[in-house]
């Protein structure tokens, strides 16, 4: 397992921009945390694997891909939709640092609590995490630095942008149930967004308001 681990670092330096700050983030949880027990022998490989109800843990590269794409600070307040095993926001919160702050959502019971227990064995204490609706944000959390969608959505929901702080980021895949775009915002002064877009990629749908399900 830990070879497979350094099999993904070291590729990932010979062909992506990942800094070392969020290399080591990878190195410092351990996906075999935010798996079931009888996926553990595949913690390592680079593809997604099946949690419950449908859902998923991205594969490691999408997550790292993910996560640079946010361009993290230390301190950052970062709020995350979909939390699922909790292993996207437990590399974000050690980018953050302990003076920043996760704030993530999962509407499926069953998930939240996998999270926290994983969050909680991991030793990550700078993530909170809300048995809520995402795609609406938490007002009473906002504003945010940066906003990270982690499910198919047809679209950037409004309550988020108007969550986002100016020159803040938000990114998650936008399309439809079958194929979605990875679409990085930056919000401009004047609160619209500047969109880049990063290439395809496929995620379960998002639930809730501005979702594919309810």
């Amino acid at each position: 397992m830990q070879i497979q681990k350094e099999t993904l670092m070291r590729f990932w330096t010979e062909h992506f921009k990942f800094s070392p700050r969020e290399i080591l983030a990878f190195s410092e949880v351990k996906r075999e945390h935010f798996i079931s027990a009888e996926m553990k022998g595949f913690a390592y490989d680079d593809r997604p694997l099946p949690l419950l109800r449908g859902k998923t843990i991205s594969q490691p590269t999408t997550v790292m891909i993910m996560t640079h794409a946010l361009e993290l600070e230390a301190g950052d307040k970062v709020f995350e939709v979909g939390t699922g095993s909790g292993y996207q926001a437990a590399i974000l919160a050690k980018i953050v640092g302990p003076k920043g702050k996760v704030v993530s959502t999962e509407v499926i019971p069953e998930l939240v609590n996998f999270a926290r227990g994983n969050l909680m064995k991991t030793g990550v204490r700078n993530v909170e995490i809300f048995e809520d609706d995402g795609s609406k944000g938490i007002a009473p959390e906002a504003p945010f630095d940066k906003i990270i969608i982690t499910a198919a959505c047809r679209e950037f929901p409004k309550e988020l942008l108007g969550q986002l702080k100016t020159d803040g980021i938000i990114l998650g895949p936008v399309g439809d149930a079958r194929e979605q775009e990875m679409v990085r915002g930056i919000k401009r002064k004047d609160g619209t967004i500047a969109l880049e877009f990063l290439g395809q990629f496929l995620f379960t749908p998002m639930y809730g308001k501005y979702g594919f399900e309810v």
